[in-house]
């Protein structure tokens, strides 16, 4: 993408990517699962889907080109679903864009200890220090991780936080992804 920072790690170039590319969507969109491919492979093995993607052979289109998947089943959990996954040899790693609701850490003494499930969501939803993010968060096979956080209030692509921890959770469970059985 052309506002991409370059980023010190193909990894981190990739989550921004996608970072970029669903800010471009707008806020109070669905979950959104890529599959991250070689890109010098997919030029090697698939040269018409690289051409459609606009892949050259030019030194900045190397590393990792997201490919978005099917749209995400919106009647499953998201954990349920990502436990359903299995990628192809082809796939070096995944991402996933979400949008969530979150609470400073302040908020956290406030939490009723009573509420789970469904009454927690409204909850955090009716708090009056509630922030939107998204969040992308990327795996590859090896474990490497990498994530990008964009706060709805600050929507800029200079606020973007960027870590390989932020969101651990979320990255397990993309990684678990890649798991044999």
């Amino acid at each position: 993408m052309s506002n991409t920072p370059m980023a010190a790690n193909p990894l981190t170039r990739a989550v921004l990517e996608i970072d970029e590319y669903v800010s471009g969507l707008g806020w109070d969109q669905p979950a959104r699962l890529f599959a991250l491919v070689d890109t010098a492979r997919l030029r090697a093995e698939q040269p018409s889907l690289a051409d459609r993607l606009g892949l050259g052979e030019e030194p900045e289109n190397s590393g990792l080109t997201p490919i978005e998947q099917d749209e995400i089943p919106t009647g499953k959990p998201l954990d349920e679903f990502l436990a359903t996954i299995a990628w192809p040899d082809a796939v070096a790693g995944c991402a996933l864009a979400v949008e969530r609701l979150m609470l400073p850490p302040s908020a956290e003494a406030q939490v009723p200890k009573d509420l789970t499930g469904a009454a927690l969501t409204k909850w955090v939803a009716e708090h009056p220090d509630r922030q939107e993010v998204r969040m992308t968060v990327a795996v590859l096979r090896d474990g490497t991780r990498d994530s990008a956080l964009r706060l709805r209030e600050k929507d800029t692509p200079t606020e973007v936080l960027t870590g390989s921890d932020l969101v651990p959770g979320l990255a397990e469970a993309l990684s678990a992804t890649f798991e044999e059985e």
